[in-house]
């Protein structure tokens, strides 16, 4: 498939994007299913491959002539030394992990072409080994990151970083627009070294990149109908374009999907801790516990504490998948539900309900508790009734509609509809509070700045 056309001038590169339409097959791979690619050279001449532009990830690479036991290489292009100029051979193995897969190679050094810039010596991944069959049925071949330095396999430098290294761009940004219209193949666009103004409208707000690593940023509050959930208290956001979904933690994607009908599993668990404990639970909060500390003192949980602490967050973009899965030591199901219901308790006691009204409503969270495999149904029918929902970034209220965070997917001519919203729970030390992933159809909405000389992210309304 060919690409749009790229064009380049002053430092400023424009590469056009195309998508790939959202399938089961696709979808099942969540979160990271891809679906905006462009097209990069390498070597000399120019290799062609389709690839990711990921700011969740910061390593680029491709498939290897040499990988021969790897299903998923035979179906894409596979980059060949020999028949470069300028390749360095370096030979350093390689493992770089993803929500979706993991990839084993070795790096090697050549010339990158993107639109008409040369970007000399990159190191990258020649991938021989692709430990996914999302990658074998993928339409890109590879994934170029552009997240940062801090995070790269082999602390490669990344390809942007290479790009402002030899001064081969007008300014120390890049930028996103994803086009918003399914019935069209044109994806979108990725800009090098400027903005494109026909892409949005109004100012961007800026916010600083609070963490380095990924584009991290702080999230003052998420909305739903325009009322507070009560759960962002010192929350971050890692805008991420490798990601079609939006990832937040299990309470509050629990109490979205409950809103917009979203149909879930029963999960037993939940119900059973309710059914057992949600008397005592609620006396307990009442009377002052320390909430981190009631699931313990019920003997749930068999240590005093929450969940273990953590301030790394490395490579927890590439474990998205793992949403549920709870092996920590002392966390079972039963102490993972348990954590669970004490936030949706206090949200309830916030709001001055009864405790029979706490207990109602807690159990109809369970029902619609995030799947740790696969998405959440909604009722396509609904979706003129469902709520926005809105992340307060810089002050300002992003706001999405159903209509931007409903995903519709086909099978067999069929039209689905899914909840974009995905459960992911990260162990944080404070102050750091919940993590949440923005990606595709947050950016969709918001036309996105990424301006690594004042360690900032920008967000406009997309046109």
């Amino acid at each position: 498939m060919s690409m749009a056309m790229a064009s380049s001038s002053n430092g400023v590169v424009r590469l056009g994007l195309k998508k790939q339409r959202l399938g089961f097959k696709t979808v099942h791979g969540a979160p990271r299913s891809y679906r905006h690619f462009g097209e990069i050279g390498i070597g000399s001449p120019p290799q062609n491959f389709t690839v990711i532009f990921d700011t969740g990830s910061s390593n680029l690479w491709i498939p290897s002539s040499h990988c021969h036991f790897s299903v998923a290489c035979f179906f894409h292009s596979r980059y060949c030394s020999a028949n470069s100029s300028t390749y360095t051979e370096i030979g350093k193995p390689c493992k770089i992990n993803y929500g979706s897969g993991m990839i084993l190679g070795f790096f090697s050094e050549d010339n990158i072409k993107v639109g008409d810039l040369v970007v000399k010596n990159q190191i990258f991944a020649e991938a021989v080994r692709e430990g996914s069959v999302i990658l074998t049925l993928a339409s890109f071949d590879g994934i170029l990151g552009l997240g940062f330095q801090d995070i790269s396999v082999g602390n490669v430098a990344p390809l942007w970083h290479s790009m402002l290294q030899q001064s081969l761009l007008a300014e120390k940004v890049f930028s996103f627009w994803f086009n918003k219209d399914p019935s069209v193949n044109e994806g979108g666009e990725i800009v090098f070294g400027g903005i494109d103004p026909r892409h949005f409208k109004g100012q961007h707000i800026y916010v600083p990149v609070v963490r380095r690593g990924y584009w991290q940023i702080e999230l003052e509050d998420f909305l739903i109908a325009d009322q507070p959930t009560g759960f962002c208290i010192n929350c971050s956001a890692i805008v991420d374009s490798g990601t079609s979904f939006i990832a937040g933690p299990s309470a509050t994607v629990t109490k979205i999907n409950d809103a917009i009908g979203a149909k879930g599993f029963a999960n037993l668990e939940c119900k059973k801790v309710i059914s057992q404990y949600g008397d005592i639970m609620w006396q307990l909060l009442l009377s002052g516990l320390q909430p981190d500390k009631l699931c313990s003192n019920i003997g749930v949980c068999s240590f005093n504490g929450s969940h273990a602490q953590s301030g790394d967050i490395e490579m927890v973009v590439e474990q998205k998948r793992e949403m549920h899965n709870d092996t920590r030591v002392g966390q079972g199901l039963l102490c993972a539900a348990c954590e669970l219901i004490v936030v949706w308790i206090q949200t309830e006691l916030k709001q001055d309900k009864t405790e029979g009204q706490a207990i109602e409503y807690v159990n109809k969270l369970c029902e619609t508790l995030p799947n740790p495999t696969t998405q959440l149904a909604v009722d396509c029918a609904e979706i003129p009734i469902m709520p926005n929902v809105s992340f307060v970034i810089g002050n300002k209220s992003f706001d999405l509609g159903p209509q931007q965070y409903i995903l519709r997917v086909e099978q067999d001519h069929v039209t689905f509809c899914i909840s974009g919203f995905i459960a992911l729970d990260v162990p944080v030390s404070p102050p750091h509070g919940p993590l949440w992933i923005l990606g595709e159809i947050f950016m969709e909405a918001y036309h996105t700045v990424f301006d690594f000389g004042n360690l900032r992210v920008g967000f406009a309304e997309a046109t």
